[in-house]
């Protein structure tokens, strides 16, 4: 039993239009879920990945409209790593990025930028064999196109040793030395690492809710299992509609997540028009009429590109 790399990373937005130009444009991804919080309905929980929403292409975002910026500290993932095809890629972004209006900085082998919340993100060269995940958009030439999430780091306020046993003993992630782990998948590959900080955080806009590991479907209550035989106090499994899930707290704070790759984005809509309207979770779909004055409307700049093309 192996876990497949990762599923997705879960954000806070202030401004959940500026997040969907910001994601589904300048960036190239595609919406592939409008949709709303299970646990706080009023508000939206948006999706953006490949064409079909694949697990390790996945960023989402909780909005949380006009909340303040939060500041990544201890026990808080501080950059987002995605993978690009090449150097030329990197130039490609860094012109892009800056007629956009967004200030980068480029080095030999990456790309680093914030995004409108404030959210650091950092553009590599792909060379961990990871099958591209790619998103079409008009702008953006296939061979530039982000390729999927490749890597992360967080701070912790102990020496990244606090959950060694849990990382590479529970969860089956490599050691690799110096706060660096490496989780491999069947298909997929996902690089971890740690940075010691003394710095306090707190959550908002521009700050990482959770990130989720990608486990079978199968395979998913014996996780459960496992991960409570190593002390970890977690969940129940819960119904997310297009995944399940179980959650619990690593030692130094960091919300881990593990999520199924079933039923997926296309249950509930057709895959050639994800993300387009509004879908709420079955206990909420009673909300809809509320829920749909309440929140700010939203189209997905895939209609407007199709048209277009």
């Amino acid at each position: 039993m192996k876990l497949e790399g990762m599923h997705h990373i879960t954000m806070i937005t202030g401004d959940a239009e500026r997040n969907v130009e910001f994601y589904a444009d300048v960036l190239g991804l595609r919406l592939v879920k409008k949709t709303v919080n299970f646990d706080a309905p009023e508000a939206y929980h948006l999706y953006f990945g490949d064409e079909a929403g694949s697990p390790g292409s996945l960023l989402t975002w909780f909005e949380f409209a006009g909340g303040r910026r939060g500041r990544a500290g201890a026990g808080m993932i501080h950059t987002i790593q995605l993978a690009v095809a090449s150097g030329a890629s990197l130039d490609f972004w860094a012109e892009r990025l800056a007629t956009k209006g967004y200030a980068r900085e480029r080095d030999e082998r990456s790309l680093s930028f914030e995004d409108c919340d404030g959210l650091r993100f950092e553009l590599v060269v792909a060379d961990d064999g990871n099958p591209p995940l790619r998103a079409w958009h008009p702008e953006v030439p296939t061979d530039h196109a982000i390729l999927g999430i490749e890597g992360a780091r967080a701070y912790v306020a102990e020496g990244p040793e606090a959950d060694r046993d849990l990382l590479a003993g529970t969860l089956g992630f490599d050691d690799v030395g110096n706060g660096e782990y490496r989780l491999e998948g069947e298909a997929r590959h996902f690089r971890w690492g740690y940075d010691i900080t003394g710095q306090r955080g707190f959550p908002g806009a521009g700050t990482v809710h959770h990130i989720a590991w990608h486990s079978r479907d199968e395979d998913h209550v014996a996780w459960q299992e496992r991960v409570a035989q190593a002390g970890m106090q977690v969940t129940p499994v819960i119904d997310r509609d297009y995944f399940r899930s179980i959650y619990f707290r690593q030692p130094q704070g960091i919300l881990f997540e593990i999520a199924t790759t079933s039923p997926g984005f296309a249950v509930d809509e057709d895959s050639e028009r994800l993300g387009e309207e509004l879908r709420l979770p079955k206990q909420h779909e009673h909300l809809r009429a509320l829920l749909e004055h309440r929140l700010t409307p939203l189209t997905n700049p895939r209609i407007a590109l199709r048209q277009e093309a």
